[in-house]
């Protein structure tokens, strides 16, 4: 068998690890491992059993119920319930306001524990989120924590908003950014925060192809490619 790698980047909302994880993923022939759609599949879930974020005790029995499976097709990641493709479904506006509470429960994050390291252990993953690093892939053989300043963040949300036909402001977006880092580091379970033996990658003052060759950069120099 082949070794397997395994590449833990975390970070800030706003920080580019979705697009970076993606793209790196696609230059180095690695699986791309996108945990936000594992916990918006699992929030869809919920909302269709008709459950509230708040009824823990009816998403603590539901989840055992639950057949919740990855496949990847052309290098993109499908995500199936019940033998459904829900990749479309998932990424609702209402299905993500749902994700982000769901989410942050602890028999929630334990349940999907074992998901994503099983893909971990049978392929090459790039995977991203708040906890990979410091929760999930503890033992990850890259780990890379992604940040810029608040205020790049909030200016490259603002810009993609913008192109979606959304009114937010700038300043709207910033503070909803701060408000959000905030919650993510002070969170009880698994809080947003940067792993010991991780690398610190700023991307405040770099473009996206600039980020996306340093993040390359780091990862080839670690694992000797």
């Amino acid at each position: 068998m082949n070794k397997v790698y395994s590449v833990a980047i975390d970070g800030p909302a706003g920080a580019g690890k979705s697009t970076m994880a993606r793209r790196a993923a696609a230059e180095l022939n690695f699986v791309y491992v996108d945990t936000g759609a594992i916990y918006r599949t699992v929030a869809y879930a919920v909302a269709e059993h008709s459950i509230r974020p708040d009824e823990t005790e009816k998403i603590d029995a539901l989840l055992p119920k639950l057949d919740l499976k990855l496949a990847w097709k052309d290098g993109v990641q499908h995500m199936y319930l019940d033998g459904r493709d829900v990749s479309t479904k998932i990424r609702l506006p209402e299905v993500s306001a749902m994700a982000s509470k769901v989410s942050a429960l602890p028999p929630v994050r334990a349940f999907l524990l074992d998901t994503q390291r099983n893909v971990a252990k049978t392929n090459s993953v790039i995977m991203d989120g708040r906890d990979i690093g410091t929760v999930v892939l503890p033992d990850a053989d890259v780990k890379i924590y992604l940040s810029a300043s608040a205020q790049v963040r909030a200016k490259r949300r603002f810009l993609e908003l913008q192109e979606q036909g959304r009114r937010d402001t700038y300043e709207e977006v910033l503070q909803d950014m701060i408000e959000r880092d905030y919650r993510d580091m002070h969170r009880e379970i698994a809080p947003l925060k940067q792993a010991e033996d991780a690398v610190l990658l700023d991307t405040s003052e770099l473009s996206l192809e600039e980020s996306i060759e340093a993040l390359l950069i780091i990862i080839r120099e670690r694992l000797a490619l």
